[in-house]
């Protein structure tokens, strides 16, 4: 487990590992990136991480100045948890959540809430009252029927030490530098792989094609912005990328099922 508080900000530190991981974000706004997911977050966002599924926050302001970005961060191995609770009939919640977690789960606001004291406290307990306390969380989320999937595929299962770090430098750079043109001769580089073999490890990672990943990413972003800005659509379209707004508006409405204003709308409608 993991107590982070950062003054300055949350880095962008793309990474993965076989853990699930359950994370609190309090004090803290911006976005989250977990596989293809793009999103915005905001105080009391929690979020399940499936394993191997490459994830990063970033911050962009805190809510309360004088305090701490935190991150609240709860590692578990599916097989541990699994032996833990024994196929009791009062955990079945549980692991029918880690079969929906492999792709991530963001959390109800109303659920987060719930678990949030729990999940605070849980840093100063004994061993024994952590344990027991983990599983009271673990029960309350997966007792939530508005839990969202994220990622649009689970993670693969990273075959070598060296194809984990390929893809790694390819994933970071993506997200770095999305909002511009990135060439595949650019992340064949990066990658040390010819184009082909670029497309297939890049496939075989994230089970989506290099296009289609950016294109999440860049829709990702402009769903943050539409949702949180008033920036003019326009304006949203060329700082995530593209340079023709009909294109952009095409590729929203294929991947959202509605158009950009439309989408707006919902937030400012509330």
């Amino acid at each position: 487990m993991l107590n982070r508080r950062l003054d300055d900000c949350i880095p962008f530190q793309w990474h993965h590992h076989p853990e699930f991981e359950l994370t609190l974000t309090l004090n803290s706004i911006g976005q989250r990136f977990i596989g293809d997911h793009s999103g915005e977050y905001e105080d009391g966002d929690l979020v399940l991480v499936g394993p191997n599924l490459p994830h990063s926050w970033v911050s962009r302001a805190k809510i309360e100045d004088k305090k701490p970005h935190i991150a609240l961060v709860l590692w578990f191995h599916r097989d541990w948890l699994l032996q833990m609770t024994g196929g009791a009939v009062e955990f079945r919640p549980i692991e029918a959540m880690l079969r929906r977690g492999d792709n991530g789960l963001h959390f109800s606001n109303d659920v987060a809430a719930a678990v949030r004291p729990a999940f605070e406290s849980i840093f100063e307990k004994p061993p024994v009252e952590r344990l027991l306390s983990l599983l009271g969380i673990l029960v309350t989320v997966a007792e939530d029927r508005q839990a969202m999937p994220l990622a649009s595929t689970p993670a693969q299962t990273p075959d070598a030490r060296e194809s984990r770090e390929r893809i790694d430098r390819v994933l970071t750079h993506m997200h770095l530098h999305y909002a511009r043109t990135i060439s595949l001769g650019e992340l064949a580089d990066i990658a040390a792989l010819s184009v082909s073999g670029l497309h297939r490890m890049f496939r075989r990672h994230t089970g989506v094609a290099i296009s289609d990943y950016i294109m999440r990413m860049r829709i990702g972003d402009a769903c943050a912005r539409l949702s949180s800005t008033d920036q003019a659509i326009h304006h949203i379209s060329d700082a995530v990328g593209y340079a023709s707004l009909a294109n952009f508006n095409r590729q929203f409405k294929a991947l959202k099922g509605m158009t950009p204003r439309e989408y707006r709308a919902m937030f400012v409608s509330r």
